[in-house]
């Protein structure tokens, strides 16, 4: 209700950082609200923006913004950002300095935009200018982190949804593959698919068979094989133990 909160002395943040393993639902949250809110979409990686010609940098960055500004309501995402904010005085040409001076002039200037919002999203927060971190710029800082056990469980449930599955037990699979992130369990299942695949295929031999009408049943084993198989992201600083979910501003919170 932003005609409500248009009537109270209080000023809503406009900025969200997600951060957590690559993985983990950083895009997929950006593309969830900007399909609920019916947003116009700006959706750009870090290094799209950055230019070895001097002021170029910092001149795609306004382009940005003004772009959200004529298109508004808009929904800025930046992806891989700490590629585009990070710690100032640590680049030998001083072309990130200027991005990050740019950019905090842009979200300060955000405050008195109507119909504006800015996410970004980094697996290396602590790369990023602190400066970028404060409220006023960034006033939710949000941690993705890997699934637990039962929220595996789910993640297998929906991405197996509308298959056709034999004996197949979720619980079994969430318990062995601690650690893995939603977009693993993406190619797990996308894997089972595949093992399920040639096993029929290889049932059904030199027959003259259309395959097509032949009932394609993924089965447990499916699963297991490809658990084996698979080849989950090792690039983990998380456990995905059990947690209790909250989001404050101006604080690294935490979203299960």
């Amino acid at each position: 209700y932003p005609l409500l909160y248009r009537n109270i002395s209080v000023r809503l943040g406009r900025g969200v950082l997600l951060h957590g393993p690559s993985g983990c639902g950083k895009t997929l949250i950006c593309r969830t609200l900007a399909a609920q809110w019916d947003f116009n979409v700006i959706s750009i990686k870090g290094p799209e923006l950055l230019s070895k010609f001097i002021g170029e940098s910092e001149e795609n960055v306004r382009k940005i913004f003004g772009c959200a500004r004529v298109g508004s309501p808009c929904l800025i995402f930046f992806d891989e950002f700490d590629s585009l904010g990070p710690k100032r005085g640590e680049s030998d040409t001083g072309v990130t300095d200027r991005v990050v001076n740019q950019l905090l002039t842009e979200l300060d200037g955000v405050e008195g935009l109507d119909d504006v919002y800015i996410i970004g999203a980094t697996n290396r927060i602590d790369l990023i200018d602190s400066s970028l971190l404060r409220p006023g710029r960034f006033d939710y800082i949000v941690k993705c982190e890997l699934p637990n056990m039962e929220e595996r469980m789910s993640i297998l449930e929906i991405f197996c949804r509308g298959m056709s599955l034999k004996n197949a037990d979720f619980e079994v699979i969430a318990r062995a593959t601690h650690g893995w992130t939603g977009a693993d369990l993406k190619g797990l299942v996308t894997n089972a698919q595949l093992i399920a695949h040639k096993r029929i295929r290889g049932a059904l031999g030199d027959k003259d068979v259309d395959f097509e009408s032949t009932k394609y049943v993924m089965n447990q084993e499916d699963l297991l094989f490809a658990v084996k198989e698979s080849q989950p992201n090792k690039n983990r600083n998380s456990s995905g133990s059990d947690r209790r979910p909250y989001i404050s501003p101006g604080l690294f919170t935490t979203l299960a």
